[in-house]
């Protein structure tokens, strides 16, 4: 019967938790941003319409630019995320 008290941890294996390097987590994000961005741009594009100028463009080609503008600072965010992983990987 449970009687709603906690008997504390079990016998076993202690569980020692190892935190991810600094830098782990930039390099993610970055390359998250880096694959979607043009995605995101092309399907923005594709919902306005191939009919549509801004700028004197296809709003397609517009925002598919737009995409890889963001995937580059995607890539770069990723790039400064493994560069903090070298450094820190370095340190005796």
């Amino acid at each position: 019967m449970a009687t709603g008290r906690d008997s504390g941890p079990e016998k076993g294996r202690p569980i020692q938790l190892i935190p991810v390097l600094p830098g782990v987590w930039l390099i993610i994000l970055g390359a998250g941003v880096a694959v979607l961005g043009p995605l995101f741009g092309f399907l923005v594009g594709s919902i306005l319409g191939a009919q549509e100028e801004t700028f004197g463009m296809n709003s397609i080609y517009l925002f598919l630019f737009l995409g890889f503008l963001v995937a580059g600072a995607g890539l770069g965010t990723a790039l400064l995320g493994v560069r903090r992983v070298l450094r820190i990987g370095r340190r005796p």
